[in-house]
């Protein structure tokens, strides 16, 4: 296994106090950090999704109020979560970390076979990114300590559709010490 890990949408807009996502996407945010840590460690990939809108995006046009526009603060990663320079910072405009990005070429430039996945929201943009990687012929695993959706239940629902799901092995779902173990018996 070759793996990248993928931060999904932890943004100053998704976590603020008027956000219904915020209070569950704050729990993680010292998993998150501890999980990229050790993939440093590991010299793996990391890469950090990050929602950046235009005003008028087609998303705004039903009952989604504009939140993440480009050139925002409220675009950016939240300073909680630990960067450093070779983060790999990727704006989208649409759910998926893939579509329309750039995300692919730069996966298989790292020579990247798995994605690892984590942030908010498990059942949306998390789970976009996972399908859209099986698309794309990478396997993909859910970190479930480190994604988040707006209600617990949400995300509870997720993980149990997916943690014995036929695509088992492609699609699978860990916490995090699992994933880094794995990975560690890789090398």
């Amino acid at each position: 296994m070759h793996p990248a890990v993928i931060v999904v949408d932890m943004l100053k807009d998704s976590l603020n106090d008027n956000s219904k996502m915020a209070k569950e996407a704050r729990k993680i945010i010292n998993p998150i950090n501890n999980l990229l840590r050790e993939a440093r460690k590991l010299s793996l990939p990391i890469i950090f999704a990050c929602d950046s809108f235009l005003l008028g995006d087609f998303i705004f046009k039903g009952r989604m109020k504009p939140y993440a526009i480009r050139g925002t603060e409220g675009a950016e990663v939240i300073d909680e979560l630990e960067r450093e320079k070779d983060d790999i910072i990727l704006p989208k405009r649409r759910f998926s970390a893939f579509f329309k990005t750039d995300l692919d070429q730069t996966l298989r430039l790292f020579d990247v076979d798995t994605v690892a996945v984590c942030g908010i929201a498990t059942n949306f943009c998390v789970l976009a990114t996972v399908f859209d990687a099986l698309s794309l012929d990478f396997s993909a695993i859910i970190i479930e300590d480190c994604c988040a959706a707006h209600k617990k239940e949400a995300h509870q629902t997720t993980i149990n559709n997916y943690k014995h799901h036929a695509l088992f092995p492609l699609l699978r779902v860990m916490n995090s010490h699992d994933f880094l173990d794995e990975v560690k018996s890789d090398n």
